[in-house]
């Protein structure tokens, strides 16, 4: 065994328990030192200096102490010039001796005693070795004068009654106080405002002043007036004032000569003084100064962090903040590193905001900044980033920082926090709310090519509006758009809600399409109590419970709205209608326009998953009774229900056999095997077996595997779905899955190309002819620019050019400013658009936050803004279930029983449906559907520049001759640009300019005069929309490409398109309507059992699929 004892050190001396009993022997053998710390502090100085210094607590005790004297001394003094009787004559001897008594006399020694030993004391303890310093100061001068004549007077008894300028100690006292607040602050840890310190200063220094003119009128004036304190008094005010009443003046020399020199020393001091204090007072102005904490703890109040404050994001904060009636009495405090703004400055001096904003200049990193809003008694902490900055990861970075020292700093305080990038999203996963400006801006992007203007319905969804938007407009479109768009979500407990509490125990479905045919609200979710998740449209087998929380699209909330019954409601106003315009009916009289119910049950086989058909009865039912639809059921049939099983794609019931082999072979259904960052929710969507490689992604080039070079060559035989973007950030990611989600049919997968950059060749090659959809990505590389409304001037032009080049291309594009959309598809001459910009105008001044709903791009889906999302971010402070809805219904969650959002478009065999509500019942008896809204198109006359009209000579003169050639060549001019029929005088004088270029014709004759006039007029005759094509044409041709795409594309109608959002039922369902569906999950609806061998084949290819995903 190891000998311990030889191998571990023995324990010092000290530490031994033998040593304790029988002493250090070895100490004297040690060689070691015992070194003492700090030793400079031991001596009888440095310890005064400690008590009376350096200690905090102690100094201020001996500041407050000397203080208390100071005031002690010019209260004895006071209290000697009442008991004192003036005696009459004017000799000198009353300047210089005074009558005091032998006790005050007594406490004035004692008083100068102390006095003088602690200033004695205090200048030892500060000498650093200059004594003249110390002698010279003015306090040590004041002291001395004050203190040694007191002090002979112990030792020559005849001094006693000498007269001593006591009053004086009132600067003494004035000095204390000063020092006794810098210690204050240092004690406890605070800055105090420097605002209230020069106030402090100015108001002592004004008393010192007026005190000391008192006294040394009164004393002077002994040998004259004999005036009292309170005369004195009076005459200090009224000179000071400068009123000069002049019924008290001074009469001795010395008197008049003591009243100059005050006054001069207050022309000094005074200025000096207000000068300071007006230059705190715009720091304060710059800085925002201090909430304070009585308010804090007394008043509600929010915090609104931000890098740079711009008017447009304070307008959209306050008014989407401010909309809500419950938050009406909160505060909102802004916390911005930069100085206010002219324009932020000027709106927070409007009186509705400037009782409710507070602006505070300073940074979220510093706890001092965060003390003076009150962090820690805030409601809420909203932390925003910069997304005009060049750097959006820096900008991220930023935010980051921010949210981790509001979470230091105030851990219980809610955090709202907008980040840029997803890849950043996982440092701030602590925060209540968090909304990703990349995740939603492509997940929009992508869901606008399948379900067109699901921007527009998100954006309209998350803004407050009471629906008062275009009802002063003379068009039809524009009051329904302008009604529908007050719809939003809302929420309700099951069993207190007046509009769902009666389908408590029947079915989602049932409940969802009942609801909206009583009430005309749109019932879209659901929550159990004791879950955290949103169920949107759970399906006809989920059952309603009275403690689930609805939530459900309308007007307003139900708490706000009054209920009339059937009776009361004929009685009120018969003809009154829910929604303006022609034929609205209201909402209690949709049951006589449902139809005759079906007795037999409609076919609820499995759909495809494009869309439903709204299928016609058969044809015997047809010849008996008028089409009709089926009852939505209280309790779903699950004998009758047959769910589809998407993990086997719906589309190939339609392909034979082989395709369907060779299909299946080529996809699966699964996870995505990587996550491009942390945080993103893994998506159930389509996947290739075999990962393809890298070099076959280059579309225009070839490699060793393919030798396609141009998007046609592919033979893709769905349109293409073309990304330009500057560069494939992660976010590409949330635009590439919702396109590729497990219950989108094989058959409807868009091909994806990514355009990094945007060339006209490049655009020809990746098949631009036959895309579906364009989306234009902002740049980031413009945010750079000095003016913020110029971040978006490439993005414009280059919209622009794709919209002249390829009139009928679907662009979808994304902007930094809201503002700016007015400029997408511009028409310097179009007068539709000028009228669209003075309505814009109007409800602007009406205070719309809506006001550019209007444009056509917008109404249309091709373009939206990320800052109008802003808003989502602070709804979520009243409503905190709006983001995850919002997600669910981009497709950037998935919850298991949740539905997903699609749309379905009305055929000319639709057509039979007639309104709305027989739709909703159509869809839910079905299909277990629920319509949310409808995508309406309608034809639109709207005015043409003069550069697209098209000039022909020979056109205008042969309609005289031919009504049939006339007729064919004015539809021959339709195709390039707008009918001109509606517009005679533009019409006119173009004929006439055409009739004046054909008289210029050269008047010799030969056959190559007639060959240059022809070429000539072949010149006029161009259109700016036929050089475009030309252009485009001869590139193409250069390419090796076919121009077959590109002829087609020419042929354009003018339209325009709006979005409904849950509207009157009895609203006419028409041709080419794109109904927004939230259709039930399909894989919360498996069947346990396989009644069929294609259900078998289904889920057979569905493990398959899951088993090589896992893999």
């Amino acid at each position: 065994m190891v000998d311990l004892e030889s191998e571990v050190p023995p324990l010092p001396p000290r530490y031994r328990f033998r040593d304790l009993l029988l002493g250090d022997q070895g100490w004297q053998n040690d060689d070691r030192v015992q070194v003492e710390f700090y030793m400079n502090e031991n001596t009888f100085k440095e310890r005064l200096k400690l008590f009376f210094i350096k200690n905090q607590r102690s100094s201020l005790r001996i500041r407050l102490f000397n203080f208390s004297l100071k005031l002690l001394s010019c209260l004895l003094y006071i209290i000697r010039v009442l008991l004192e009787n003036p005696s009459q004559g004017n000799e000198w001897s009353h300047i210089f001796w005074v009558n005091r008594s032998l006790p005050l006399w007594g406490l004035q020694v004692s008083v100068a005693l102390i006095s003088l030993f602690e200033t004695i004391l205090l200048g030892y303890l500060s000498y650093k070795g200059n004594i003249w310093e110390q002698i010279l100061r003015i306090p040590f001068i004041l002291e001395i004068i004050n203190a040694v004549p007191f002090i002979i007077s112990i030792f020559w008894p005849s001094l006693r009654n000498l007269f001593v300028p006591v009053f004086l100690n009132c600067w003494l006292a004035k000095h204390a106080l000063e020092n006794m607040i810098n210690d204050l602050h240092r004690a406890i840890q605070r800055t105090q405002s420097a605002m209230f310190n020069q106030v402090l200063i100015l108001i002592s220094t004004l008393l010192c002043l007026i005190f000391t003119c008192i006294c040394g009128i009164q004393h002077l004036e002994r040998i004259g007036k004999k005036l009292n304190l309170f005369d004195s008094l009076y005459f200090c005010i009224v000179t000071f004032s400068t009123v000069g009443f002049g019924d008290v003046t001074p009469e001795t020399w010395s008197s008049k000569l003591f009243v100059v020199a005050m006054i001069c020393v207050a022309l000094v001091v005074l200025p000096i003084q207000f000068e300071q204090l007006a230059y705190l007072w715009m720091e304060r102005q710059k800085s925002g100064g201090n909430y304070s904490r009585h308010r804090a703890q007394t008043e509600k109040h929010v915090v609104l962090c931000v890098s740079s404050l711009k008017i447009d994001l304070l307008m959209d904060f306050l008014n989407e903040f401010y909309a809500h009636p419950r938050l009406q009495d909160y505060y909102v405090v802004i916390l911005c590193p930069t100085e206010m703004d002219v324009q932020v400055r000027r709106v927070l001096q409007i009186p509705m905001w400037s009782q409710r904003v507070i602006y505070l200049q300073g940074s979220a990193l510093k706890d001092q900044d965060l003390l003076r809003a009150k962090m820690d008694d805030a409601e809420a902490c909203f932390i925003l980033s910069s997304r005009c900055e060049v750097d959006r990861t820096s900008s991220d970075h930023q935010t980051i920082l921010r949210a981790w020292a509001v979470k230091d700093f105030a851990p219980n305080c809610p955090l709202y926090v907008q980040i840029l990038k997803p890849e950043n999203k996982f440092h701030i996963k602590f925060a209540d709310h968090v909304v990703c400006e990349e995740e939603f801006k492509y997940a929009m992007l992508a869901l606008n090519c399948i379900c067109p203007a699901t921007s527009t319905l998100i954006t309209l969804l998350v803004h407050t509006s009471r629906g008062q938007e275009g009802q002063q407009s003379p068009e039809q479109w524009q009051k329904m758009y302008g009604r529908c768009s007050g719809n939003e979500v809302y929420h309700i407990v099951l069993e207190e809600s007046t509009f769902f509490a009666e389908y408590e125990g029947k079915s989602f479905t049932y409940a969802s399409f009942h609801a909206h045919k009583k009430f005309g609200v749109c019932l879209i979710g659901v929550r159990r109590e004791d879950n955290k998740n949103i169920l949107l449209n759970p399906g006809p087998r989920y059952i309603m419970n009275s403690t689930d929380i609805c939530f459900y699209i309308n007007i307003t909330k139900e708490e706000n709205s009054a209920f009339k019954n059937q009776d009361q409601q004929r009685k009120s106003n018969v003809s009154r209608s829910f929604y303006h315009g022609p034929s609205r009916l209201p909402v209690h009289s949709i049951i006589a326009s449902m139809g005759t119910v079906a007795i037999d049950l409609q076919d609820t086989s499995c759909r495809s998953a494009s869309g439903p058909t709204l299928s016609l009865p058969t044809e015997g039912s047809k010849e008996i009774r008028r089409p009709s639809i089926a009852p939505v059921l209280e309790v779903a049939d699950t004998s009758s229900i047959q769910t589809c099983d998407l993990l086997s794609d719906q589309s190939e019931d339609e392909t034979t056999p082989d395709e369907e082999i060779s299909s299946n072979l080529e996809y699966a259904k699964g996870y995505p095997p990587y996550s491009p960052y942390i945080g993103s929710s893994p998506t159930f969507c389509h996947l290739l077996h075999e990962k393809v490689p890298f070099c076959c992604l280059r579309l225009d080039k070839s490699c060793q595997h393919n030798y396609y070079e141009d998007a046609k060559a592919y033979g893709f035989k769905n349109k293409l779905i073309i990304v330009a973007a500057e560069t494939a950030g992660n976010g590409l990611y949330n635009f590439i899955v919702p396109l590729r989600a497990y219950y989108r049919p094989k058959k409807e997968l868009n091909p994806i190309v990514l355009l990094l950059d945007n060339p006209l060749d490049d655009l020809l090659r990746c098949g631009v002819t036959f895309a579906a959809n364009m989306v234009v990505v902002d740049k980031e590389s413009t945010m750079s620019a000095e003016e913020d409304y110029m971040a978006d001037a490439k993005t414009i032009v280059n919209v622009q050019t794709l919209f002249r080049l390829f009139s009928s291309l679907s662009i979808i594009t994304e902007l930094t400013h809201p503002a700016n959309m007015r400029f997408m598809q511009f028409r310097a001459k179009d007068c539709y658009s000028l009228a669209l910009s003075k309505l814009e105008k109007k409800e602007r001044e009406r205070g719309s936050n809506l006001a550019f709903m209007f444009r056509l791009p917008f109404a249309a889906g091709r373009v939206f803004s990320i800052s109008m999302l802003d808003t989502l971010l602070y709804q979520s402070f009243v409503k905190d279930y709006m983001i995850s809805i919002t997600r669910l219904l981009l497709g950037l969650d998935t919850t298991p029983g949740s539905g997903f959002l699609c749309s379905m478009k009305i055929t000319a065999d639709d057509l039979w449906i007639r309104t709305y509500a027989r739709l909703y019942q159509k869809l839910c008896s079905s299909t277990g559907d629920v319509p949310i809204g409808i995508y309406r198109t309608e034809s639109q006359k709207l005015t043409t520049s003069e550069s697209q009209i098209s000039i022909s000579v020979e056109e205008w003169e042969d309609t005289k001759d031919s009504k049939e050639q006339g007729h064919h060549r004015s539809n021959h001019r339709n195709s390039t640009s707008s009918d001109q029929s509606d517009h005679p005088l533009l019409r006119r004088k173009s004929m006439q300019w055409a009739r004046r270029l054909s008289r210029k014709g050269p008047k010799h004759s030969g056959k190559t005069a007639e060959k240059i006039t022809q070429q000539r007029l072949n010149l006029y005759r161009r259109s700016e929309r036929q050089e475009l094509a030309e252009l485009v044409k001869n590139r193409m041709k250069h390419l090796g490409l076919s121009t077959v795409g590109y002829d087609e594309m020419n042929d354009h109608q003018s339209t325009l398109s709006y979005i409904l959002i849950n509207p009157s039922p009895d609203t006419r369902i028409e041709l080419n309507d794109v109904v927004y569906l939230i259709r039930p999950d399909p894989l919360a609806y498996l069947p346990n059992s396989e009644p069929s061998r294609r259900n078998s084949i289904c889920n057979v290819t569905g493990q398959d699929s899951r088993e090589e995903t896992q893999l």
